[in-house]
């Protein structure tokens, strides 16, 4: 890590004790960033700005089961930095969720929004609530009385919540339900990833894991090479998880496995997509069920995907989900790239790994951008009270992934760092947000 910076991340674990994640997310963006700042030292003086959130909000959320008990469980907002606009980023609704979870995954959407080219600032949210197992009607009791607090913080020009782990399209309708039944108000974007009845974007649930694949398309094409043929193995069987399979289908590779919290199943034949969907969309099932209904697929339980061997991985799941061992055993099965789906799925030593041994890598700020992407273009529906066609959406996200790419590989070029994605889209994403913060001046 540059010296001018040292100091720097000090501070941020002497105030942020107990938060591993969001120290890992500081120092993996610190440590990239010497380039830059040798260049331009102007930007240092931003640097300790960037790494304190604007905002933290932490509230009770008392809700009724049904069996009639009161439950509380806490939720949480960082509106992390808004120089180039909006607070933008999702809620996350999971056991898992405490202040330094958020706070991590609203330090990566700085950086990751602002590869975008979207005039969207950082922002994160969510609770230690968990929508699993529960009724729609508890589902609804929750997200109403979350809504109830977090209403004061959000809209339109100022914080724009949207979707991620636990919470869909289930969730979001509730949430703006109680948002316009509080506020008296039809502010459409004030959340995304609604449903097409009212003012959601086509392609919003498939963005995160199509853009992904786009990106990793992209990536492999600056090789000379390409998807077609490609061996695939996926991490999670949810959203992002079952589009990125639908895409890398289409783009001509075949996804042979996939997983959950339970273990995994491989599919040699690829991975059937619409009994995937039916269930864990419709039955909300396990993927253990999956290997009962498809005759040549196998269930592998409490074990790691990783262990299958493949030409690409997409880890779709959750942070730090590839540690060394698993990245030593995508080496050992032949892998050629590692493209993230999820937010930090893979741990520094991993990526140290994975470089040793010639493996592409892309980040998750990069690679998963796809998501927050077509959000922002949920917005721009909204507030022009437009809507665009599938494929019109669809073009659009391909566009910002291949421009995500390029802005990543052309500054890893620009600093003499060829073929570092991590580098190029740290920087990249540091110096479109160190220009902003610079020209508003001490805020």
């Amino acid at each position: 890590m540059p010296e001018t910076v040292e100091s720097v991340f000090a501070g941020v674990v002497a105030r942020n004790p107990g938060e591993p994640e969001f120290h890992q997310a500081v120092r993996e963006v610190l440590e990239s960033i010497g380039p830059a700042l040798a260049r331009h030292p102007e930007y240092a003086e931003v640097v300790e700005r960037i790494c304190e959130p604007e905002r933290q909000v932490i509230f009770r959320v008392p809700w009724e089961d049904d069996q009639g008990r009161v439950r509380v469980n806490r939720g949480f907002r960082v509106e992390f930095n808004s120089a180039l606009g909006p607070f933008k980023g999702g809620l996350r609704f999971h056991p898992s969720v405490y202040l330094g979870i958020v706070k991590f995954l609203g330090f990566e959407q700085i950086f990751k929004n602002a590869l975008t080219g979207l005039a969207i600032g950082g922002g994160k949210g969510g609770a230690d609530f968990d929508p699993k197992g529960r009724s729609d009607r508890e589902v609804m009791r929750f997200c109403q009385s979350f809504m109830t607090e977090l209403y004061r913080h959000i809209g339109p020009q100022t914080d724009v919540p949207a979707g991620d782990i636990g919470v869909g399209g289930r969730e979001i309708g509730y949430l703006f339900g109680q948002y316009k039944r509080i506020t008296n108000r039809y502010d459409a974007g004030v959340l995304t990833g609604k449903g097409l009845a009212y003012g959601g974007a086509q392609v919003r649930r498939e963005a995160t894991g199509y853009g992904a694949v786009f990106f990793a398309d992209e990536m492999l094409r600056q090789a000379g090479d390409s998807l077609e043929g490609k061996r695939v193995v996926v991490s999670g069987s949810g959203n992002v998880d079952i589009y990125a399979i639908e895409k890398v289908h289409q783009l001509g590779g075949t996804v042979v496995a996939c997983s959950d919290s339970g273990g995994y199943v491989v599919d040699e034949k690829g991975i059937d997509l619409a009994l995937l969907r039916e269930l864990k969309e419709q039955r909300r099932g396990r993927l253990a069920e999956y290997a009962g209904h498809a005759r040549n697929a196998v269930a592998v339980p409490d074990r790691n995907v990783w262990e299958v061997p493949c030409d690409l991985a997409l880890p779709c799941a959750t942070q730090n989900e590839i540690g060394g061992a698993e990245a030593a055993a995508l080496v050992a099965g032949g892998c050629v790239a590692v493209v993230e789906g999820a937010n930090m799925p893979t741990t520094p030593e991993a990526v140290r790994i994975l470089g040793r041994a010639g493996v592409r890598f892309a980040p998750g700020k990069a690679a998963n951008a796809g998501g927050v992407a077509v959000s922002g273009l949920e917005m721009q529906q909204n507030a022009s009270r437009d809507t665009w066609t599938f494929g019109e959406s669809e073009q659009r996200l391909r566009e910002i992934m291949r421009d995500v790419h390029d802005r990543c590989w052309a500054t890893a070029e620009e600093f003499g760092l060829p073929g570092d994605y991590v580098a190029g889209a740290n920087i990249q994403g540091f110096r479109r947000v160190a220009e902003a913060m610079l020209a508003h001046g001490v805020v």
